[in-house]
C-alpha cells in the first residue's frame, strides 16, 4: 500500500524453541521484527539467527516490565505491535491491525482479546473467557509500569480501544508448563510484593488459593473445561500459594 504505515512488531523471548518459528512467520507482514531474548539455552537463538530479517538482541532478564520497555527503544516505526511466541494473529486480526494503522485515529493503543488453548484444547472458561491484553499502539504513547515486575501493564498517553478480531494463545503445552509458569511469575510477584513491604499469614496461604480455585472452578465455570479445567484452576490456585510462600522466604532471608 503506497504510503502505509509501517509496524515494529517486537517480542520478549526466554526458551521458546516449540513456538518461535511458528511465530516469526506470522508476523511477517510486520516491516520490522525485533527481538529480544533473555539468553535462551534451549535452541531459540540458533532458530532466530536463521531468519536473516528479524532482528535479535540478547539481554539478561531483569523483570517483564523492564524488558517491554527496552525493547519499545529499539523499534523505529511509529506504530508497535507487542506479540508474545506462544500467541497467534487471525488472518482477520492482521487485516484490521493494517486497517487500523493506516486510518486516522485518536486513540493511542488497542487491546486484543486472547483465545486460549491449553495442550491444543480450547479453554473455553476457568478464569479465561474475559480476557484482554494491550498489543498495537503507538510507540511514544507507551510505558511499562516500572514497580509492576508481573502481569505488566503499560502506562497510556491517551485514549484505548479494542480491535474487533480475537488473538490465539497456546499458552501451556503440558500441565507441568503451566506449573512452571505459574511459579516464575508467582516469584516475581513476590519480589514485587516485598519490596512493597508486605507479609505473608495464614490467611495468605490458606484462604487466598482456596478462594482462587472456588472462583476459578465454579463460579467462573472451569468445571466445563472438563479435566483440563481442573488442572487449570488448581494450578492458578497452587501459584497464589507459591507467590506467599516466596513472600515468606523473602522476608525470613531479609531478617538473617
Amino acid at each position: 500500500m503506497k504510503n502505509s504505515k509501517k509496524i515494529s512488531a517486537l517480542l520478549i523471548t526466554y526458551n521458546e524453541i516449540n513456538h518461535i518459528e511458528a511465530v516469526i512467520n506470522n508476523i511477517s507482514f510486520a516491516d520490522e521484527i525485533i527481538v529480544i531474548d533473555s539468553i535462551s539455552t534451549d535452541g531459540t537463538l540458533e532458530k532466530l539467527a536463521e531468519f536473516k530479517h528479524v532482528t535479535t538482541i540478547k539481554r539478561k532478564f531483569k523483570n517483564f516490565a523492564d524488558q517491554r520497555n527496552f525493547a519499545l527503544q529499539q523499534a523505529t516505526h511509529d506504530w508497535v505491535l507487542f506479540i508474545d511466541a506462544d500467541e497467534c494473529l487471525t488472518g482477520k486480526l492482521k487485516t484490521e491491525i493494517t486497517a487500523t494503522v493506516n486510518n486516522p485515529t485518536d486513540i493511542a493503543a488497542f487491546m486484543v482479546k486472547r483465545l486460549y488453548y491449553f495442550k491444543k484444547k480450547r479453554i473455553r472458561f476457568s478464569g479465561f473467557q474475559t480476557d484482554t491484553t494491550y498489543r498495537l499502539f503507538k510507540r511514544n504513547k507507551v510505558k511499562y509500569i516500572e514497580d509492576k515486575i508481573v502481569h505488566e501493564m503499560p502506562k497510556i498517553d491517551g485514549k484505548s480501544g479494542i480491535l474487533k478480531h480475537n488473538m490465539l494463545h497456546y499458552c501451556f503445552d503440558s500441565a507441568a508448563h503451566y506449573k512452571a509458569k505459574m511459579e516464575h511469575y508467582a516469584s516475581l510477584k513476590a519480589l514485587e510484593l516485598f519490596k512493597k513491604g508486605k507479609k505473608a499469614n495464614t490467611f495468605h496461604f490458606i484462604f487466598r488459593p482456596f478462594y482462587k480455585f472456588v472462583v476459578n472452578y465454579v463460579f467462573r465455570l472451569g468445571f466445563l473445561d472438563g479435566i483440563a479445567g481442573f488442572q487449570i484452576c488448581y494450578l492458578s490456585a497452587y501459584g497464589v500459594y507459591y507467590r506467599y510462600k516466596e513472600l515468606q522466604k523473602l522476608n525470613r532471608s531479609s531478617k538473617i
